[in-house]
């Protein structure tokens, strides 16, 4: 029986030095395909991070070029309304100029040049984008038009715009002056 036990010892330590032999020879290739797929791994992430940065690059140049426009489109604003004070003046001063004045033959002249400069004047602020803000008869935009006072009203819908103080502008799609304005309240 000792024997048996020996050949069967011997037989399960042949075994086992016959598996430790193929553990042996395949170590190398779990080795290798641990590192083929560790390298599979670091290379995905690389190109991941390559697609990010590559994105952020295009989100970056996408956003110089929309400051570099805005600055192209907005440069004028503070020359803009500076010039808003002067073609306030000259509308006043048209109105203020009395109908028998217009009527008169000497006055003619200046009325006419006063009122082509007005119309050049609207020209130039439409070649640059320069557009006025509707107010009469709209509701309240507090967007664009600032409420100077209120006005009972009974026969016009509470915030509505019924009197215009002062011109409104925009440049473009931003607001160059708000309009002011007298607002509709309920009666």
């Amino acid at each position: 029986m000792s024997e048996n036990r020996e050949v069967e010892d011997a037989g399960l330590t042949a075994e086992a030095v016959d598996l430790r032999g193929e553990t042996a020879e395949s170590a190398p290739e779990v080795a290798e395909h641990d590192r083929v797929a560790e390298l599979e791994a670091e290379l995905a992430e690389a190109k991941a991070a390559v697609l990010y940065a590559r994105a952020d690059a295009q989100n970056m140049v996408r956003r110089a070029e929309k400051a570099a426009q805005d600055s192209r489109d907005y440069a004028v604003t503070g020359f803009a309304r500076d010039l808003l004070s002067v073609a306030d003046n000259l509308s006043r001063g048209l109105d203020a100029i009395p109908a028998e004045l217009r009527a008169d033959e000497k006055m003619k002249g200046l009325v006419t040049g006063l009122e082509a400069t007005g119309r050049e004047l609207d020209s130039v602020f439409a070649r640059h984008g320069i557009t006025k803000v509707e107010a009469m008869g709209q509701k309240l935009d507090p967007n664009r038009h600032q409420a100077m006072f209120e006005v009972p009203s009974a026969d016009t819908e509470a915030g509505t715009v019924v009197q215009e103080i002062q011109s409104g502008y925009m440049l473009k799609d931003r607001l160059l002056r708000p309009a002011l304005v007298g607002v509709a309240k309920a009666g």
